[in-house]
């Protein structure tokens, strides 16, 4: 088989796979907390039929040899955490994170998630909780007669009760962040999970250190860009018909080959 039938054919292998990540970014373009992904591609392994600087039969040196690529590959996806826009709510219980830093869940198995959305609620324990039902860590309880709550910058809870001239303190909500976010593991419904590439949870208060604040009555939105994304789009598009057109004349070569040894 002509060689550049198989490197054209893994050309379309990564444009489709882009096209995938294109589709949803932009399929989460409203979703609150959503970080778009980008596909990342390397070139394969080069047939070398000269080394560069080998010498030649002239006693002269090849200057730059001869190496035959072999096509591409997706070598992996990453998630682009650049803060996205503020959406003003106007709910208390909505909350942005203004900088760096994971909201801290405990989902159902034990293990800890984390979530860049905070659209958060109360459950029928007094809990907070997140969208998903997942109480936050550490765990915070909101009295059942609270008339109002505060979320500070620096993460902590307070509620107003009735016979208190000033707010009750609740809890402190902590941040939690990564050596190497990129490295998190998505499991959708906007949690991530620590892995080994990602390095452990360092927790911390928001507003300290590195960590981002809190804003209430605010939501961060999805950092994707239309407009990127749609060029993006049309690149890949072009990309992928150019590797067919590629496939296509392979193909023709190999026809007139056959037509003219028959």
């Amino acid at each position: 088989m002509n060689p550049a039938m198989w490197i054209s054919k893994t050309g379309v292998q990564v444009q489709d796979a882009k096209l995938q990540a294109i589709a949803n970014n932009l399929a989460n373009v409203n979703t609150v907390g959503f970080k778009r992904d980008r596909v990342v591609a390397e070139d394969l392994f080069y047939q070398v039929e000269q080394q560069p600087g080998a010498q030649r039969a002239d006693n002269t040196l090849a200057p730059s040899g001869i190496q035959l690529g072999n096509g591409t590959r997706v070598v992996g996806t990453q998630k682009v955490f650049t803060t996205g826009n503020l959406q003003t709510t106007g709910q208390s219980l909505d909350v942005a994170i203004v900088g760096n830093g994971f909201l801290q869940v405990a989902r159902p198995d034990g293990e800890t998630a984390y979530t860049r959305a905070g659209q958060l609620q109360v459950d029928a324990e007094g809990r907070l909780v997140n969208a998903q039902g997942l109480p936050l860590l550490p765990e915070i309880t909101v009295p059942a007669n609270a008339t109002a709550i505060t979320i500070g910058e620096n993460g902590v809870v307070s509620a107003t009760v009735p016979g208190s001239a000033t707010p009750t303190e609740l809890g402190q909500l902590t941040l939690a962040s990564f050596v190497n976010p990129t490295g998190l593991l998505a499991l959708g419904e906007n949690l991530y999970q620590a892995t080994a590439s990602s390095g452990a949870a360092t927790e911390g208060n928001p507003g300290e250190e590195a960590f981002g604040k809190l804003k209430q009555g605010a939501l961060e939105g999805s950092n994707v860009q239309v407009v990127e994304e749609m060029v993006d789009m049309i690149a890949a598009q072009r990309s992928y018909e150019m590797n067919t057109k590629v496939l296509s004349a392979a193909d023709n070569m190999l026809q007139s080959l056959a037509q003219a040894v028959r």
